[in-house]
């Protein structure tokens, strides 16, 4: 078996049994790339059932020297894991290499999040004079109030929006789909949006019930979001590293700390384990802790 019709069969294996999106099967696809281009170095050329856990333990001392940070190397076992396992599900291996090796010990980075009167100053300083400025301020409205990843938002639909009863409907990672309830403030401004600035683009075949647009009538990418955010946090000043997911960080960090339900905010943010949802019972802490040394007396 050689790497590369390994690697196209797993590619296969995560599109029709896992049903992942084309972004989680090329990164996946990375990982398993970088274990080939180490096993093909010049005197250590093995293909991939010949791998052994001594193998893999030195694949790891060179991605560290390589100057892979921690968290990087951790995220690359985690591909190399889903590799193998696929490879024992199909009877190509007779033994899973990578089953006892451990990933590099990584503390925990409690993910950066906007203050309420943060992501108001970023919504007040849209330009709502130019007509994507009513569409980039119901994308910040939606990410902010739905916490929605930004994969999630370019492909909202116009025939999963139920704003009639408050709730849009979003297909998340897997292909899952999940009900998600919107607010008042969100609502408006896609209202605005939808019913007086996108009715009069020309869209794109295909692309007629997506939700949100560019001027040429195409669907927005990721990257185009990130800009947006990234030049309106200049414009107004604000000194953080900031993208799309800090306003899903925000809208978690928020909930909790208004007291809502984790099993709650699980189900809004689409989280498969509980135990992803719970870093922002860590935020909640930290959040109290403050609370206390600022208003508590004898502190």
């Amino acid at each position: 078996m050689d790497w590369r019709s390994a690697i196209k069969g797993f590619q296969s294996y995560l599109k029709l049994e896992k049903s992942l999106s084309g972004n989680s099967i090329e990164a996946y696809s990375r990982d398993v790339e970088k274990l080939f281009q180490f096993s093909d170095r010049e005197g250590f050329k093995i293909n991939p059932e010949n791998i052994t856990l001594a193998d893999l333990r030195r694949f790891i001392v060179w991605a560290a020297e390589l100057g892979m940070i921690p968290s990087s190397q951790a995220r690359i076992l985690s591909g190399i894991k889903a590799f193998y396992k696929y490879l024992l599900m199909e009877d190509l291996i007779k033994g899973d290499p990578s089953e006892l090796l451990e990933s590099p010990k990584i503390q925990r980075k409690l993910p950066d999040t906007l203050s309420i009167e943060e992501i108001n100053k970023l919504i007040d300083a849209i330009d709502l004079s130019k007509p994507e400025g009513g569409r980039n301020k119901a994308i910040l409205e939606v990410l902010y109030g739905c916490g929605l990843r930004v994969s999630e938002l370019t492909e909202l639909k116009l025939s999963n929006l139920y704003l009639d009863i408050e709730f849009i409907k979003v297909t998340g990672k897997g292909s899952k789909e999940r009900l998600v309830p919107i607010g008042g403030s969100a609502i408006k401004a896609l209202k605005i949006w939808i019913e007086s600035i996108r009715v009069h683009i020309p869209i794109k075949k295909g692309e007629e019930d997506l939700v949100f647009l560019n001027r040429r009538g195409a669907r927005l990418s990721r990257v185009y979001i990130f800009m947006v955010i990234k030049q309106l946090a200049e414009l107004t000043g604000i000194n953080k590293t900031i993208s799309p997911h800090t306003f899903r960080h925000s809208f978690a960090t928020h909930l909790v700390e208004g007291g809502a339900d984790l099993r709650a905010v699980q189900e809004m943010l689409g989280h498969e384990s509980i135990t992803t949802t719970e870093i922002y019972t860590h935020l909640d802490r930290e959040y109290l802790k403050g609370t206390i040394i600022q208003f508590h007396p004898r502190s």
